[in-house]
């Protein structure tokens, strides 16, 4: 066996250039690449399973009462404001049926937010582990206590605004915003179910 070969390659290996890279001309530091791995996870890894939820029954008659009186809420708007309107305009000399039914009317609409209130809010309650639909509901009930809040307003300065103008328009302007807040709350829910 000879020996020639063996060394004329460790001749030509110590010939080589050391790193046959070609050198950037810029000076400076050199940034080494990095190695990216994933996580790896076996094949027998458990991923945690969604919780089940589950209503009552009271659940079911609270959410049909709800939906129920939430249609009548449109129509109140309507006489409310139709009355309110006459009431706006004419003042004293409003037409006697504005004057009698828009009290009723508002009534008849804090009964209506009231119950809505306390049906809500409660399968708010009983619902808060769901995650289906939350962000939703979330959004539902915030424009929902928005808009009673606004009518609890308009009628704490009701009797103010049957002898100043200003506030009878303060008055309409606050229970206008509220019904729209109200009606896109309604809409939010109806929309999606």
């Amino acid at each position: 066996m000879s020996l020639v070969p063996v060394l004329l390659t460790a001749a030509l290996l110590a010939a080589a250039p050391a790193d046959s890279t070609p050198r950037p001309l810029v000076q400076g530091p050199l940034v080494a690449p990095v190695a990216l791995s994933l996580p790896v996870t076996s094949a027998d890894t458990v991923r945690p399973r969604r919780k089940s939820v589950t209503y009552s029954d009271g659940y079911a008659t609270r959410v049909t009462i709800h939906k129920t009186l939430s249609w009548a809420m449109l129509p109140l708007f309507a006489v409310s404001y139709a009355s309110g309107n006459q009431l706006l305009e004419k003042g004293s000399d409003a037409p006697e049926w504005a004057k009698s039914i828009h009290p009723l009317a508002a009534g008849g609409t804090a009964a209506l937010f009231g119950a809505n209130l306390v049906t809500g809010s409660w399968n708010l309650w009983e619902g808060r582990k769901d995650p289906n639909g939350r962000t939703r509901r979330l959004v539902h009930s915030a424009l929902f206590l928005a808009a009673s809040g606004g009518f609890a307003y308009a009628g704490s300065i009701a009797e103010e605004a049957e002898g100043n103008g200003d506030k009878r328009r303060l008055h309409r302007n606050v229970a206008v915003g509220s019904m729209s807040l109200s009606t896109a709350s309604w809409l939010l829910m109806l929309v999606k179910n």
